[in-house]
C-alpha cells in the first residue's frame, strides 16, 4: 500500500440492492468459520452469471429445445499430439441458447442484467478510488451515461441527461506525498541530483549573463528565458546553476559545449550559438534568439561634394522632372493664349513666358494668372506634384547629407578579406575559427577584443594605429554596441545565419522538451517581454548608425506623373474639340478675310491648316465678337475643294 498512495484506480460499479444484501448476509453466514475474504464486484457478477445461464437454458428447454451434442469436424488432433482434441463435442443449439442470454433482463446482485446490441452491459459504470493511508475512499463515479460524477449512475438513470452531466465533477484528490495540489507528471530522473547547468562567466556584454547575488548566483536575458522554458514544462526539474570561466576574459564556448558532452555539466545556457562543430557533440535546443557575423567598422567623415544637392534623384528621375516642367509650361500656355493676355505677345516673349512660368511653379512663385478653367484644372494637378516632389527632395536631401558624415572605407565582406588590415573579433566567440578555417583569413591579422570599449579603442585608433580596421562579430553583440556607441556602424549584410540555444548531452529528453517550450514562449509573447527588458538600448538612435537610404528614382513617382499626364491630355483634347467646334462656326458664319489668294495653286490642306493656325492665334473675344456679327453685304470667299475660292455677290 505504500508504493501506490495517491493513485487513482477505477472498480466496476456495484449499485446497493436488497439482493446484494441477502447474499452478503448468506455468505457471511456461510463463512463464519472459515477463512475466506468478503465478496467483491467480480463475485457479484459470477453469482449473476449463473442465474443468467439459469434463465437462458430454462427458457430453451421451454420452447421444446433438446439438448444434444456432436464432434466438430474443426477440432483435429495434430501429429503427436496427446491433447484428444476429437472426442471434444460441442453444443448443436449454442445459437440458440445465446440468444436467450443475449435477450435476458433482470435485476441481479451486481445490478441490472441486460445487454446491448453490440453485446456490452446496459449502462456500465465504474467507481473511481483514491488509494490513501491503510484503504481507499470514493472520489465519484463514471458512466457511459453521465460522464464523471459524484452522484451515483443509477440516481441519474433516471433524470435527463442535461442534468446528468451537470454533475461533472469529482471530489478531491490526495496525491503522492499527501497533498491535494496537482502533480504536473512526472519526476525528471537524472540520478536524483539536480542537474548541473553550466553558465558562462562573461566579463563583457552582461546583458546575456551574468553572476548575480541572488538565490540563483546568475541573471540576464538567457537565463530567464531557460527558467521561462522549464516552467512550461509538464514535469518539474530541480537545477543548479554553476558558473564557467575564470572572470577576467569570456570563457570559450567551445570548451563550455566539451565539458556538457563529457557530462561534466548536465547542460549549459547562455549566448551559445549553434554551429556545425558543437551539433555533433550535443544536442541543442530550439533556437531562442537569432543570431549571424556581420561586420562593425568605423564611421569617418567625408569631404564636401559640390554636386550633392543632385544626388536625392537619379539622373533619370532629373531627366523626366526637367521635360515635364516644359510640358506642363507649354500645355498652359496653350489653355490660356486666346484668353490671356500675359501669354500674348512677340514669341520670344512667349518662350520666356513658358519657361519662367514652368520653373517658377516649382516655388509657387509664377506671376501669371490663369483665368480659364482648363488651366487652372491642369495647374492644380501640376502645383500638387510640384508639393509632393519638393517634400520627397528636401527629406533625401536630408538624409543623404546626414548618411554622408557615417560612410565607412570597408565596402563588405569581399573588401575586408583581400585587405591586409587588421580584423578584430571577441574572445571566447565562434567568429575567430570561422574566419580562419571558412574564410581562410591569416590569424596574424585576427586581434582577440574583450568588452566594448576594447572595440571602440580598436575601431578609433585603426589598423595603422595598433588598431583594427573592422570587427566581425555576432548581430545581438554588434546591436548593443551600436546602442552605446554611435560613432560607428555596420557594413553590409549579416553572412551567416545562426542561433542561440541551449546545450544538453546527445539523446537528452530535456531538449526535445525544452524546444517545444521556446516555441511556445514565442507564440505567447513571452520571449519578446524578456528580450525587451533585457536588450532595449535607448541611449543612442538606431538611424545614427544606419547605412542610409537610397535615392529616390522613377518608380517612386510614376503614379503622380501618369496623373498629371492624364490630366494635361484631357484639358487638350477638350481645349481642341472646343476649337474646332468654333472654327466650323466662325468658318461658316464669318468666314476668311476678303483678299485675293496669294497663290492660285496653293493645296486646300495647307491654306486649311494655315487658316486654322491664324484662328488659334485669335483672342477668344474676338472670335466671340465675330461669331455674333450679322453678316454684311459682302461675304468673305470660302475655302473650297482643291484651294479654289468661291465668292457671293455683294
Amino acid at each position: 500500500m505504500e508504493l501506490t498512495q495517491g493513485v487513482i484506480m477505477l472498480r466496476q460499479h456495484i449499485a446497493d440492492s436488497d439482493i446484494q444484501h441477502l447474499l452478503l448476509s448468506r455468505w457471511n453466514n456461510l463463512t463464519r468459520n472459515e477463512r475466506f475474504s468478503s465478496l467483491n464486484s467480480y463475485s457479484m457478477h459470477a453469482y449473476d452469471s449463473v442465474w443468467l445461464v439459469a434463465h437462458a437454458v430454462e427458457q430453451f428447454l421451454s420452447e421444446g429445445n433438446a439438448v444434444s451434442f456432436s464432434a466438430d469436424p474443426n477440432l483435429q488432433d495434430t501429429k503427436g499430439s496427446n491433447l484428444q482434441l476429437g472426442s471434444l463435442r460441442s453444443f448443436n443449439n449454442g445459437e440458440k441458447l445465446l440468444e436467450k442470454i443475449l435477450h435476458a433482463n433482470f435485476t441481479g446482485a451486481s445490478g441490472q442484467v441486460q445487454f446491448t446490441m453490440d453485446r456490452n452491459l446496459v449502462h456500465p459504470a465504474y467507481d473511481i478510488l483514491n488509494i490513501g493511508g491503510t484503504g481507499f475512499r470514493t472520489i465519484g463515479y463514471w458512466s457511459n451515461f453521465s460522464g464523471l460524477s459524484v452522484v451515483a449512475p443509477e440516481k441519474l438513470h433516471s433524470k435527463s441527461l442535461d442534468s446528468a452531466t451537470n454533475n461533472i465533477q469529482l471530489h478531491g484528490v490526495i496525491w503522492p506525498g499527501q497533498t491535494s495540489k496537482k502533480p504536473r507528471g512526472w519526476v525528471f530522473p537524472y540520478h536524483g541530483k539536480p542537474l548541473r547547468i553550466g553558465v558562462p562567466l562573461r566579463t563583457s556584454y552582461k546583458e546575456f549573463v551574468m553572476k548575480d547575488k541572488g538565490p540563483d548566483g546568475v541573471k540576464g536575458f538567457s537565463v530567464d528565458v531557460f527558467k521561462a522554458a522549464i516552467s512550461l514544462l509538464p514535469y518539474p526539474v530541480a537545477f543548479n546553476f554553476v558558473l564557467f570561466g575564470d572572470g577576467l576574459k569570456n570563457p570559450s564556448y567551445s570548451d563550455l559545449v566539451q565539458k556538457v558532452s563529457d557530462k561534466y555539466f548536465d547542460a549549459a545556457i547562455g549566448d551559445i550559438t549553434i554551429v556545425t562543430n558543437r551539433t555533433r557533440i550535443v544536442d541543442f535546443t530550439q533556437p531562442y534568439a537569432e543570431s549571424g557575423l556581420i561586420i562593425l567598422a568605423p564611421a569617418r567623415e567625408t569631404e564636401s561634394n559640390a554636386w550633392a544637392f543632385l544626388k536625392p534623384f537619379t539622373f533619370q528621375m532629373w531627366s523626366v522632372l526637367g521635360v515635364l516642367f516644359l510640358f506642363v509650361g507649354a500645355v498652359v500656355w496653350v489653355l490660356e493664349h486666346r484668353t490671356n493676355t500675359e501669354f500674348r505677345g512677340p514669341p520670344r516673349q512667349q518662350i520666356m513666358t513658358v519657361c519662367w512660368f514652368s520653373f517658377s511653379t516649382m516655388f509657387f512663385a509664377h506671376r501669371e494668372n490663369t483665368v480659364s478653367v482648363l488651366g487652372r484644372c491642369v495647374l492644380l494637378v501640376w502645383l500638387f506634384v510640384v508639393l509632393i516632389i519638393n517634400s520627397s527632395y528636401t527629406a533625401s536631401l536630408t538624409s543623404l547629407l546626414t548618411v554622408q558624415q557615417l560612410t565607412s572605407g570597408i565596402q563588405g565582406l569581399d573588401s575586408l578579406i583581400s585587405s591586409s588590415s587588421a580584423i578584430g573579433y571577441q574572445v571566447g566567440s565562434f567568429a575567430r575559427s570561422y574566419l580562419v578555417e571558412e574564410l581562410h583569413i591569416a590569424e596574424s591579422r585576427l586581434v582577440p577584443l574583450n568588452s566594448p570599449s576594447d572595440y571602440a579603442r580598436a575601431l578609433e585608433l585603426g589598423p595603422g594605429n595598433g588598431g583594427v580596421a573592422a570587427i566581425i562579430d555576432e548581430l545581438p553583440y554588434v546591436e548593443i554596441f551600436l546602442s552605446k556607441y554611435c560613432k560607428f556602424k555596420t557594413v553590409g549584410q549579416v553572412f551567416t545565419k545562426s542561433g542561440w540555444g541551449f546545450a544538453f548531452p546527445r539523446d537528452s529528453p530535456l531538449a526535445e522538451d525544452l524546444s517545444t517550450a521556446i516555441l511556445g514562449l514565442s507564440e505567447n509573447g513571452n520571449l519578446q517581454r524578456i528580450h525587451d527588458e533585457w536588450l532595449t538600448g535607448t541611449e543612442c538612435s538606431a538611424d545614427d548608425s544606419g547605412i542610409g537610404s537610397n535615392r529616390l528614382n522613377l518608380s517612386s513617382f510614376w503614379g503622380l506623373y501618369l496623373i498629371c499626364g492624364f490630366a494635361c491630355f484631357l484639358a487638350l483634347l477638350i481645349f481642341f474639340l472646343r476649337i474646332f467646334c468654333q472654327y466650323s462656326k466662325y468658318n461658316n458664319q464669318v468666314g476668311l478675310e476678303c483678299h485675293e489668294p496669294e497663290v492660285v495653286t496653293r493645296s486646300a490642306r495647307l491654306s486649311n491648316i494655315k487658316s486654322l493656325i491664324s484662328f488659334v492665334d485669335k483672342r477668344e473675344e474676338e472670335v466671340k465678337n465675330a461669331l455674333k456679327k450679322k453678316p454684311n453685304g459682302c461675304q468673305q470667299p470660302r475655302i473650297g475643294r482643291a484651294g479654289e475660292q468661291s465668292a457671293l455677290p455683294l
